[in-house]
């Protein structure tokens, strides 16, 4: 099977999108977003406003009932499983709030079965989940489970798994949730370090603070997106306190 070329500069563009789902709930309208690979931006929103439904969109996770959504310059919507499978493989990495990692297993081991169906030998797939481990900066906790290792450290072993064959988009759903503030602040600076070496970051947020601390800001509303820039931008343009010069 042949594996997607990398993306050259837009590795998402969305026209046009709708997500309707059955009972009349019309989650996404219209939808227009370019993101230009190595950015770090922030879709925020309130629950029910549509940024979940994106990322499924853009994670290539769903198709939309109508527009288009191009990932790597790949039309998501023409795609068949096995070439859409292949996309996602080669060009996205994933991070949830839920840590989603193995119990009964090693640090090592988590990352390393991010390659299961890769076709790759173990001892390969040992040798880049250590160096990915490495990298996020868990180099001696290898060994170690998830229940002894704290949050943010399990967050960090989640986001190891997911840059392991080093895709070009890292999708972040919520990753601070889980998290209390000092190891909050540790991978969302993981996050940046990433994205400043090259990786497009796109973070699923509904917390102000991780959302303004983003280079680009979109927020979403009833389905749509309301606001498109920077925090700068949104705070020279928020009304003014009535009574304020």
């Amino acid at each position: 099977m042949t594996t997607p070329d990398r993306p050259d500069s837009k590795i998402i563009e969305m026209t046009g999108v709708t997500k309707h789902y059955e009972g009349g709930v019309h989650a996404l309208r219209g939808v227009d977003l370019t993101v230009e690979a190595g950015e770090l931006l922030a879709i925020t929103g309130p629950s029910g406003s549509g940024k979940s439904t994106l990322l499924h969109l853009i994670g290539t996770l769903d198709r939309p009932s109508s527009g288009t959504v191009r990932i790597a310059g790949h039309d998501v919507g023409k795609l068949a499983d096995e070439r859409l499978s292949a996309l996602r493989a080669a060009h996205i990495g994933f991070v949830f709030q839920q840590f989603h990692l193995a119990a009964g297993r090693s640090a090592v081991d988590n990352v390393a079965d991010g390659l299961l169906y890769a076709g790759r030998p173990v001892r390969l797939r040992r040798e880049l989940a250590v160096a990915a481990l490495e990298r996020v900066g868990l180099g001696h906790r290898l060994h170690h489970r998830p229940h002894e290792l704290s949050g943010g450290e399990q967050q960090r072993v989640a986001i190891a798994r997911a840059v392991l064959g080093d895709p070009p988009l890292l999708l972040a759903d919520e990753p601070t949730g889980n998290l209390d503030s000092a190891s909050g602040d540790a991978v969302l600076g993981l996050l940046r370090d990433l994205h400043t070496e090259g990786t497009t970051v796109l973070i699923i947020t509904h917390d102000h603070e991780v959302a303004t601390g983003c280079d680009r800001l979109v927020r979403v509303r009833d389905g749509e997106i309301v606001f498109d820039g920077t925090a700068n931008d949104r705070a020279s343009t928020a009304p003014r306190p009535e009574g304020a010069r």
